[in-house]
């Protein structure tokens, strides 16, 4: 007979980091942002020196036609007076790129035709100038904080190594590639902290559990859609339960709620979407439990 003390146990811890993050998820859970440290170095990557945001859309392609014309190896830009409150300056003659930053705002049912169809909502643009790292003088980067080895946990390490999932380290990037069925993730040293560290670990471990030889959940979303949406809060939720059960993070912590808010905006046609990606993420950390050596020794 199976000792279920451990199993209702972990169903209880289960319950209450769902709550805590549907709670904090209604309270307004914030905005996200990845629990690395980005220097914004790639190319590939253009950043923001100011907000130290990656920027998006045609502001994306933008920048990288600039990088790559101007023969630039760093993706870091910002504005010219950005640069002068970083202690630098623009060099003279140097030419701005120009980056567009869209805005929503309200407007009155009374407003003219610049309403759209519903009266209430309407974007406008602003146009930014910015330069590269390599067109300024007297800009030294930050140090960026080094994670020190003595702060990994050799729980966490052993649990996620029983679960048999390929993990590459290295780069600025934490993906699961299921062609390779292998977790990529950037260098512990680089993470805010322990935590961040293994719960995006988990993370990513959490969508190589769903592979086809492991419970076969659908990734075959492409991004942005709601299958991609309710997958990724699937694994965000689970990561903060195995979090607990680890005791690493008693609580989910606030970017648990703010990663899965930014998922449910996508899903919200359906009021039930965060308490199936809670039955999937419980599903999920069942199977990396089962992957324990321990798991056989419960039987009796």
């Amino acid at each position: 007979m199976r000792n279920t003390s451990s199993s209702v146990q972990r169903a209880d811890v289960y319950s209450r980091v769902t709550a805590e993050i549907i709670a904090a998820i209604e309270q307004g859970a914030g905005e996200w942002r990845a629990p690395w440290f980005h220097n914004g170095s790639s190319i590939a990557r253009p950043t923001n020196l100011s907000s130290g945001k990656r920027y998006r859309g045609i502001n994306t392609l933008a920048l990288w036609a600039a990088g790559f014309a101007g023969g630039y190896g760093d993706g870091l830009w910002g504005t010219y007076k950005q640069w002068q409150d970083a202690g630098a300056q623009v060099r003279e003659g140097e030419r701005s790129t120009t980056v567009v930053l869209w805005r929503e705002i309200q407007a009155s049912r009374q407003a003219d035709n610049e309403d759209d169809d519903d009266g209430h909502r309407r974007m406008f643009a602003r146009a930014f100038s910015v330069f590269n790292v390599a067109q300024v003088d007297g800009y030294e980067r930050p140090d960026t904080p080094v994670l020190p080895e003595a702060e990994r946990l050799g729980h966490a390490e052993a649990f996620i190594a029983n679960l048999g999932v390929k993990t590459e380290f290295g780069g600025s990037e934490a993906y699961y590639r299921p062609s390779a069925d292998t977790v990529f993730m950037p260098p512990f040293s680089s993470f805010r902290d322990a935590a961040s560290f293994y719960g995006v670990w988990l993370h990513e471990c959490g969508h190589a559990s769903g592979s086809k030889h492991r419970l076969d959940r659908d990734l075959s979303g492409r991004f942005g859609s709601a299958a991609y949406a309710a997958e990724e809060c699937c694994v965000e939720i689970l990561s903060g339960l195995v979090l607990a059960d680890l005791d690493v993070a008693h609580h989910p912590r606030p970017d648990h709620a703010a990663y899965v808010a930014s998922w449910l905006k996508v899903l919200k046609n359906d009021p039930k979407a965060i308490f199936t990606a809670a039955s999937k993420a419980q599903q999920a950390a069942d199977w990396m439990h089962a992957q324990q050596p321990q798991a056989e020794e419960m039987a009796a």
